[in-house]
C-alpha cells in the first residue's frame, strides 16, 4: 500500500508541476514550485512526518551513523539558501545559458549534492530531470523516465555523484547520464511503436466483427487510455448505457483482447492485457 501511495503522490507532484509551468499563470522552474511539488510528493508518504514542503533546518548525511563517518555530507543548514540561490539562477540561464540535457544533467547532481529536504530528495530529483525537459519544450509530455536507468545501474549511480564532489569528475557523470537518455529514449521509442501496432491491429479484427463492432471500437478507444477499468466506467466514458457496453466488452473478452481480473460476478474489472505487458516491459530495468 505504502508503494502505491508513493507512486500516486509521484503522479500528482508531476502533474502540478507540469499544470503550474504551462498555465496562464505559467509558474517558472523555481525553488517556490520545487517546495509545492515536495510537499505533494510526500504527503501520506514515506518521510511524510519530515517537514514536506520546507527546506530543511538541520544537518543532513547520506550512509554512516554520524556525520563523521557518513558518505556524503550535505551542505549547513546556514548556508542552504546560499547553495539553492544559485541552483535556481542556474535553472534560469544566469549568468549564461546552458544546453538542455546538459542542463538537466547538472541540475540533478547540483540538487542531489545540495540535498535541500529532511527526506525525499532522491524522488524530487529524478522528477527534476524530466519536468525540465518539459518546461522547456523538448518534452511535449513526461515521457522520459531516468528513475529505471539509475536503478539498473545503482552503484554506478552513486559512485558518478560521488566523483562529482570528490575529485569535480563531471564528464564521467555526463557520458553516463547522457548514455541513459539514449538508452531510455530508445526504450519509450520503441514501446510506443508496440501499442500503436498493437492498437491498429486489434481494432481490424474488431472492425470485420459485425454489427456490434461499432459499440466495441467505442470500448477499446477507452481501453487505450483506460487499460484498468469496469463496465459503469466505460458507460460513463462512451454514453452507451451499461448492457450496451457488457455485450461489447464480453465480445473483447472471448477475442482474447481484455481480461477480467476479480473473478465476481459484480464490481468486475477489465486489463487490456498486451497494452499493459508492453507497458510493463517498459518499467524493467535496463539490462547491464
Amino acid at each position: 500500500m505504502n508503494d502505491v501511495q508513493e507512486v500516486s503522490n509521484y503522479v500528482k507532484a508531476l502533474n502540478y508541476g507540469l499544470l503550474s509551468i504551462r498555465s496562464d499563470s505559467r509558474l517558472p522552474l523555481s525553488l517556490r514550485l520545487l517546495q509545492e511539488m515536495h510537499e505533494i510528493l510526500m504527503i501520506k508518504g514515506r518521510g511524510g512526518n519530515k517537514s514536506p514542503g520546507q527546506f530543511r533546518q538541520t544537518q543532513n548525511w547520506i550512509g554512516g551513523a554520524t556525520p563523521d563517518n557518513a558518505v556524503f555530507v550535505g551542505p549547513p543548514p546556514e548556508r542552504l539558501m546560499e547553495c539553492l540561490d544559485a541552483f535556481e539562477k542556474f535553472l534560469h540561464d544566469v549568468p549564461v545559458r546552458t544546453p538542455l540535457l546538459i542542463k538537466a544533467a547538472l541540475a540533478h547532481v547540483q540538487f542531489e549534492t545540495i540535498h535541500p529536504f529532511s527526506d525525499g530528495n532522491g524522488r524530487l530529483g529524478r522528477l527534476l530531470i524530466t519536468l525540465l525537459l518539459c518546461s522547456e519544450m523538448a518534452l511535449r509530455e513526461p515521457m522520459l523516465y531516468l528513475s529505471l536507468y539509475f536503478k539498473a545501474n545503482r552503484d554506478e549511480y552513486y559512485s558518478r555523484l560521488q566523483s562529482v564532489r570528490k575529485t569535480g569528475d563531471w564528464e564521467g557523470w555526463l557520458e553516463f547520464f547522457l548514455r541513459g537518455v539514449l538508452d531510455t529514449a530508445h526504450q519509450a521509442v520503441g514501446a510506443a511503436e508496440s501499442i500503436l501496432k498493437l492498437f491498429n491491429e486489434d481494432r481490424r479484427r474488431i472492425d470485420s466483427f459485425g454489427r456490434h463492432a461499432s459499440s466495441m471500437l467505442r470500448v477499446h478507444e477507452v481501453l487505450q487510455s483506460k487499460p484498468l477499468i469496469s463496465v459503469p466506467g466505460i458507460a460513463a466514458k462512451v454514453g452507451l448505457s451499461s448492457q450496451t457496453v457488457n455485450t461489447a466488452i464480453n465480445q473483447l473478452e472471448k477475442m482474447g483482447i481484455v481480461r477480467e481480473i476479480t473473478g465476481k460476478s459484480r464490481y468486475r474489472l477489465y486489463i487490456y492485457d498486451k497494452y499493459l505487458e508492453i507497458l510493463d516491459a517498459g518499467t524493467k530495468p535496463l539490462e547491464l
